[in-house]
């Protein structure tokens, strides 16, 4: 990291924690059920905040790297493997070129991201149920998993840029993995998952490193009892979503990986979407159902992602742009939220 990179990548930090501070400060002091009103409140507030950091990347996306000067804007075109040519262009010029892409990049990323959460909500949803969590504390886990995400992230991100640096080969792993999990949710997207809270991995590890009370004691992650400390069982539940996400990490990660192989953009691009999944959760709370065609759709579209990874040479030859992954992506989720609406399930009645 450079100065410049230092800089910007510390004040978008400060901002996303102070925005998450203030949600957990000012808005949610007191553990409640979220309405729909309310998580459609910040649902529209988070995407808001998405779309005003494309906004600053179009005009302002030169600041991330401190760029300067035309050769400074060549290195880092060639570092991170940008589809874009500014050959003969003047500085200006080219910086437009430059910044244009990089917002398509992030845009397209973002929207991946956030459609793949989708899935995780779902998981999330079972994850509680299982665990018999009150619905008024779900907010609380939610809000404390995304500071574990956050830092997992970056810890996966920028590994996985330096190996993708380092070895090109890795990201044929990367479309590998992406196509066999795409066809592995086709297969068992009609399958109903179910999550065993007392045989689960993270289970049996808190129960035999941590000592954990068999009640729920409210909002508290942890207790005193007997002169001893006992975590609760909603911290529990709070290392099974941290796990969940790492999981989940593995797929959406390459995935974004795919469209810009510049560490700092699939991050942007991943914590806008992971921070906007809480209010997602509790909007899709009762409304998942409606859309029974979207793991279709998101099966579809994690192996499109794969094998652009695994034929990302070829398709570069042929001219497929970021453009055109957009497009896809979008093609692909608006048709399986189409055709959700427009042949909803049947329900059998006994």
């Amino acid at each position: 990291m450079n100065l410049s990179e230092i800089l910007f990548f510390g004040v978008f930090l400060i901002f996303i924690m102070t925005i998450l501070i203030i949600d957990l400060g000012l808005f949610n002091k007191k553990s409640h059920v979220v309405s729909f009103k309310e998580s459609l409140i910040w649902t529209i507030l988070w995407i808001s905040f998405a779309l005003g950091f494309y906004v600053l990347i179009l005009t302002n996306g030169r600041l991330i790297h401190g760029i300067t000067d035309l050769d400074q804007l060549n290195f880092v075109i060639d570092k991170f493997q940008h589809q874009i040519n500014i050959d003969g262009l003047s500085f200006q010029d080219a910086l437009i070129i430059y910044q244009n892409n990089l917002g398509l990049e992030y845009i397209t990323g973002y929207v991946i991201e956030y459609a793949l959460s989708v899935d995780n909500v779902f998981v999330m949803i079972m994850i509680f149920m299982a665990f018999g969590v009150e619905q008024k504390y779900y907010h609380r886990v939610l809000f404390w998993g995304i500071f574990g995400a956050v830092v997992m992230r970056f810890i996966f991100i920028f590994g996985a840029s330096a190996l993708i640096q380092q070895f090109a080969w890795v990201l044929y792993l990367f479309g590998i993995l992406l196509v066999y999990t795409g066809v592995k949710m086709f297969l068992t997207r009609n399958k109903t998952d179910k999550i065993d809270s007392e045989h689960h991995p993270v289970v049996r590890y808190a129960s035999r490193y941590f000592a954990v009370d068999s009640s729920y004691k409210g909002q508290s992650f942890r207790i005193k009892k007997n002169g001893r400390r006992f975590f609760t069982p909603l911290f529990v539940v709070l290392l099974v979503i941290e796990f969940t996400d790492v999981i989940f990490a593995v797929d959406s990660v390459p995935a974004i990986f795919s469209i810009t192989k510049d560490p700092y953009i699939v991050f942007f691009s991943n914590i806008f979407a992971i921070i906007g999944l809480r209010s997602l959760f509790f909007l899709l709370m009762n409304a998942m159902s409606y859309f029974h065609y979207l793991k279709l759709g998101l099966s579809i579209l994690l192996t499109f992602i794969g094998v652009k990874l695994l034929a990302h040479h070829w398709l570069d030859e042929i001219g497929f742009e970021t453009a055109h992954s957009l497009y896809v992506v979008l093609g692909i989720l608006g048709s399986s939220m189409l055709a959700s609406l427009l042949f909803p399930e049947k329900k059998i009645s006994l």
